[in-house]
């Protein structure tokens, strides 16, 4: 079965993540989640990343805070798309983790997004749109997404609009 491999640094990475969660759950795209850190348990996050792909996971999401090697390290370990969330906190508020995600070294790719919230709610929709390559189901339901989207945008306007 195919799925889309979530990892967090942290527990206090969870509140965030589950904005990626819940997206993921909305378009019944199947997940697992688990923490596992770059720094804190390497072998762990090494054996996650090999056993998740032998069952099917197509997709990895890293999302991790202050060094945010997380995402990295799981790119060196796998070919399959990795997609960075960088997470605020410690001193720099999440500069340092935007930085340490973005700034991979050539040949070893990660989609690097938004910090926080916003990165992980793009995080899925990025993974759904990667899955989607071969999931003609998933597309047309992606593409059902930015049609409301759109129709909200309306909705919103004629609520306060004034047009001369």
């Amino acid at each position: 079965m195919e799925f889309v491999a979530i990892l967090m640094g942290s527990k206090s990475d969870y509140p965030v993540m589950e904005e990626c969660i819940n997206v993921l759950k909305k378009f019944d795209v199947p997940y697992e989640i688990v923490i596992s850190s770059a720094h804190r348990s390497p072998n762990r996050t090494k054996e996650y990343v090999k056993n998740a792909e032998e069952k099917g996971a197509k997709v990895f999401i890293a999302a991790a805070g202050m060094a945010a090697h997380l995402a990295g390290a799981v790119a060196s370990m796998t070919a399959k798309p990795v997609i960075g969330v960088p997470l605020k906190g410690g001193v720099l508020d999440g500069l340092d983790s935007l930085l340490s995600t973005v700034q991979m070294p050539s040949g070893m790719p990660v989609a690097t997004l938004a910090l926080g919230k916003t990165g992980a709610v793009n995080s899925a929709y990025l993974a759904m749109q990667i899955l989607a390559l071969s999931n003609t189901e998933l597309g047309e339901k992606l593409k059902e997404d930015r049609v409301m989207k759109a129709k909200n945008v309306e909705l919103d306007s004629s609520e306060i609009e004034v047009i001369l």
